[in-house]
């Protein structure tokens, strides 16, 4: 197999992959947006809004697929700075509803988190075999693996409403989810920095 055919096959593997991240995100953001308002709960809608930052991010990395180098870097930093973004509107809804209160719905919450979590896990097992690969490649698969963390502490966050029946631990794990986006995002930018823009 010549050079241009193996670039051209391994371009054609990431739009695949790509595509159905970037349908699975669209989808659970839709989904988790409104289960979380209709929850009340600040981990859903934080969850929510890092599906949606994900899913601006595959689009870029389909944007990037076959061009040059600097392209795909410069995909990488706006991948990296959405997430920041989202993750400081995530601490502003924390931050409202710790004034202005919340009643979070815990069954619905643990629901839509599960399905979160199952959508999440999916999609980094097709990344599993991208995460080493080009820059806007290595910069999905690390905010998809941050998500499969933050879907669990949704999770966990339900179960301590439910038990301790006060809204801390929501409000604590949608802190915590923006901690992780903002982690996330900065490892990103980081790793374009070192990226050769050639």
């Amino acid at each position: 197999m010549s050079c241009d055919c193996h670039i051209e096959a391994k371009d054609e593997a990431q739009r695949k992959v790509l595509w159905v991240l970037l349908a699975i995100n669209g989808a659970m953001f839709a989904v988790e947006i409104i289960i979380g308002l209709l929850a009340d709960s600040s981990g859903v809608v934080a969850d929510s809004l890092d599906m949606l930052a994900d899913a601006l991010v595959y689009g870029l990395s389909l944007y990037a697929i076959g061009r040059c180098a600097s392209i795909k870097v410069r995909a990488a930093r706006w991948s990296g700075w959405f997430q920041i973004l989202l993750a400081a509107s995530i601490l502003l809804d924390v931050v409202r509803r710790a004034l202005f209160g919340s009643e979070p719905v815990t069954w619905l919450m643990l629901a839509v988190s599960v399905c979160a979590l199952a959508a999440n896990a999916y999609c980094l097992k097709l990344l599993l075999r991208h995460r080493e690969g080009e820059v806007h490649m290595r910069a999905s698969w690390i905010f998809t693996r941050s998500d499969v963390i933050a879907n669990a502490g949704v999770i966990v966050a339900a179960l301590l409403v439910a038990l301790t029946g006060t809204r801390w631990p929501d409000l604590i794990v949608g802190a915590a989810i923006a901690g992780v986006v903002i982690k996330g995002g900065c490892s990103i930018l980081a790793d374009a920095k070192k990226e050769p823009q050639t």
